[in-house]
């Protein structure tokens, strides 16, 4: 059971365009962050390979050649914004090299979003001509709604990305809750507040992963500062901060954290099992 930060970086990226600032400029290949989206690779209960996609956001083709991912089974949305939604088109690579559709879930707003954006997709049988779409299996999902996919139970979490509802993830499996398993794990990113009901699903974690933009405040998300509140409050063994904007120095940042909360970075993965390009078996359909 691994998890795997694709991208780590706030909206604009890492180093920020036409931008000179020293963590953009910076030699510390920590500081170069791809927008942000993560992935669970497991083995399920039949012993094959599986991949949970967190987003698909712009940078989705860099971040799937360097993690070589090979297979996408499932493609979950935390929103519709443009750096979590942009790289959609890019798994019908996927599609090839699998052989089969790729299961989508995300909430309503999220689809009508994508439904719009990508109607070359959704709406096939009206291009003009046959072309090269992904080929996807959608599915609505609510906050509290479980659902499980390969062994995996999956929990939407509801939350608030300024006046925006969003969804965060937890996930939880059979495996032994062993400090090499990063599961039960929760996955909290653009957020700027947690309602009240959302706690109770934060409870017993091994791994949060949090949003955590900058020192200073921001509308729509936790500074650094809310989110080392928040998670003094979840009490996981481990938190990952992510999101983080070009204000932000890993090497800095690193020394200011408190014990058992740290910034992720692109290309960190959490727990052992399955090794990075070790998919190679048949399809699986």
């Amino acid at each position: 059971m691994q998890f795997e930060f694709l991208g780590t970086g706030t909206s604009a990226g890492v180093p920020a365009i036409a931008c000179a600032c020293p963590v953009c400029t910076s030699s510390d290949p920590r500081d170069q962050r791809l927008r942000t989206s993560a992935c669970l690779r497991f083995r399920d209960p039949r012993g094959r390979e599986r991949v949970i996609l967190i987003d698909a956001g712009p940078d989705l083709r860099q971040q799937a050649l360097r993690a070589r991912l090979h297979r996408v089974d499932a493609i979950l949305f935390t929103h519709n914004h443009v750096d979590h939604t942009f790289g959609l088109d890019e798994v019908r690579r996927f599609n090839v090299a699998m052989d089969r559709a790729i299961d989508v879930y995300a909430d309503q707003r999220t689809f009508d979003s994508l439904r719009r954006v990508f109607a070359h997709i959704f709406e096939s049988a009206s291009n003009i001509q046959p072309s090269f779409v992904a080929s996807l299996i959608a599915h609505r999902i609510e906050p509290g709604l479980c659902f499980e996919l390969y062994g995996v139970r999956i929990t939407p979490l509801h939350l608030l990305h300024g006046r925006l509802p969003v969804l965060g993830f937890r996930f939880e499996s059979s495996h032994p809750a062993t400090p090499d398993n990063p599961l039960p794990l929760a996955y909290c990113t653009d957020v700027s507040a947690i309602p009240p009901e959302t706690w109770r699903d934060l409870e017993g974690l091994q791994t949060l992963v949090l949003d955590g933009l900058r020192h200073r405040k921001h509308p729509t998300h936790f500074s650094i500062g809310q989110a080392v509140s928040v998670a003094r409050q979840v009490g996981a063994r481990q938190t990952y901060l992510v999101h983080m904007s070009h204000e932000v120095s890993h090497a800095a940042m690193e020394e200011e954290l408190p014990e058992g909360i740290r910034l992720a970075y692109d290309g960190l993965v959490l727990g052992k099992g399955t090794e990075s390009g070790e998919c190679t078996e048949a399809p699986v359909k």
